[in-house]
């Protein structure tokens, strides 16, 4: 977790905030895995359900594309993100699963989605959850470039749910 990043601080002040239990992973002290290749997470989440939770958090900013559109359900990953958390959870085995957590940022004057919105440091933010294998199941390449992929949109909706939902 890195603390400058305000997506991630701002989803650890909501796990604070819920009394949720978590551990945030400090990438330069993963020393069991120097070698292995493996792209870090950001938290470990302990629900209150059956599953805990390895989560990555995708920063990503709630726009309007246009005047009079909605704004849109932004949810590019890379390959890595997706590969990375596959391999941590079999580290992790069972019990714990990868999550995405897509934080989008509100913009000023925005309207919310329908999830919770979480405010820090006067800025409002909307936390939501895919599980890696529902998110691997309907990802499509989108850069070969920069090795991206995302899932669209409307499907997406469908199966996106907020945090609070999986915690």
């Amino acid at each position: 977790m890195k603390g400058h990043i305000h997506y991630e601080a701002a989803f650890e002040d909501y796990l604070q905030a819920q009394q949720i239990p978590y551990v945030a992973v400090d990438e330069a002290k993963k020393a069991t895995f120097r070698d292995a290749k493996l792209k870090s997470f950001d938290f470990i989440v302990y629900s209150r359900g059956d599953h805990n939770w390895l989560v990555d958090i995708k920063g990503r900013r709630w726009v309007r594309r246009r005047p009079g559109s909605r704004p849109a359900w932004e949810n590019w990953v890379t390959q890595a993100d997706l590969e990375g958390l596959r391999q941590w959870q079999e580290v992790f085995g069972p019990g714990f699963g990868g999550l995405l957590v897509f934080a989008y940022w509100l913009e000023p004057g925005s309207e919310p989605p329908p999830e919770v919105v979480h405010t820090f440091r006067a800025q409002r933010y909307v936390f939501a959850g895919v599980p890696l294998e529902n998110y691997e199941k309907h990802a499509r390449l989108r850069s070969p470039k920069w090795g991206t992929v995302s899932v669209p949109r409307r499907a997406f909706a469908q199966f996106v749910r907020p945090i609070r939902d999986w915690l």
